[in-house]
């Protein structure tokens, strides 16, 4: 279902992003960063043309434009925008988690050193912003493109203060279940909801009709990062191209750890040591085992999918509903 999806869109979306980030100063170096982590170059700048990730949230954005009777066409301005500023949080993300790699190659960081990449992920969000203006150059109506505007902003807006909590997670000894849907609803949620919204806008024109989309959105993010959050635990590192163990390392306060932690004193004391050995790591994933973690974190995950859908179901019918709710389920389908 994707692959269809991205042969269908991802051709003009990659020429469009590859002319924004062609726009940028093109010192050496500097232009190699911008490409390596979108998947363009290698370390060295030789072409390496693998698109790191599937471009899910940008696909996501032109499909519901679509299913508003839009012309897919014109949304591509926001879906550039939109997956610009997704690689800008993840380099970001790198820095701030000490994550060594990202789609089975070294991070942004790793190679060029903290600072370079910082400086890089800053570049990557201005860029976001040259994407979005070219908006006002399609047949959006104004209002339509200042309203886009809007989203964007307020969306990097949750983005930040999710990640902040996020951080802040990892030395706050207690952190309740109501606190990480908060963190998770900025940090994952917020962007594919923005997604969802800002392709009906732009299809449709109807702030009613982008706020079904919005909700089908929103409610797919947070489904989507309980997902990722079994994944960190229990993921295939072959398949999610990140070590399995890092969300453990890092102490992340994830859906089934706060589960694990308010059953297991046992897991308690473990988090409680200040480094953590592979035989801790090890240890850890046995308790959330013996308590049943996963199979709470995967009905946690059905609730938010359910509502996402029946949210859609509201917003769209036909082929177009039928298009989204497979990429939805194609979307849970990676192996934990």
């Amino acid at each position: 279902m994707i692959a269809s999806l991205a042969a269908r869109y991802l051709s003009e979306l990659d020429m469009f992003m590859r002319q924004i980030v062609d726009s940028a100063p093109q010192e050496p170096e500097f232009a190699v960063m911008l490409r390596y982590p979108l998947g363009w170059v290698d370390a060295q700048g030789s072409p390496y043309n693998h698109p790191t990730g599937k471009r899910i949230r940008p696909l996501l954005l032109l499909l519901c434009a679509e299913a508003t009777g839009g012309d897919w066409r014109q949304a591509i301005p926001a879906a550039a925008a939109v997956e610009l500023l997704h690689n800008f949080s993840l380099i970001h993300d790198d820095i701030q988690d000490d994550s060594p790699t990202r789609h089975n190659r070294p991070t942004v960081w790793k190679i060029w050193g903290r600072s370079q990449a910082i400086n890089a992920g800053d570049a990557m969000f201005s860029l976001a912003y040259v994407a979005l203006q070219r908006l006002a150059q399609s047949t959006a109506t104004s209002p339509v493109a200042l309203k886009c505007w809007d989203i964007f902003n307020r969306t990097c807006l949750e983005l930040t203060r999710g990640q902040h909590l996020d951080m802040r997670f990892e030395s706050q000894q207690q952190v309740t279940v109501d606190e990480y849907l908060s963190m998770i609803s900025g940090k994952s949620a917020a962007l594919i909801g923005a997604a969802a919204e800002l392709g009906a806008l732009i299809g449709s024109g109807s702030e009613n009709t982008a706020a079904h989309f919005a909700s089908f959105g929103y409610n797919l993010g947070m489904a989507f990062q309980i997902h990722d959050d079994i994944l960190g635990i229990w993921g295939d590192p072959s398949v999610t191209g990140k070590s399995a163990a890092t969300d453990i390392i890092s102490r992340k306060k994830s859906l089934p750890v706060l589960y694990g932690l308010s059953k297991s004193p046992e897991l308690v004391q473990v988090y409680a040591k200040p480094n953590f050995s592979d035989a801790d790591v090890a240890e850890a994933v046995r308790l959330l085992n013996s308590v049943n973690a996963l199979d709470y974190t995967r009905q946690s995950e059905e609730v938010y999918y359910r509502k996402a859908l029946d949210s859609l179901g509201q917003g769209s019918s036909g082929r177009a509903y039928d298009d989204l709710a497979e990429l939805s389920e194609a979307l849970f389908a990676r192996t934990y």
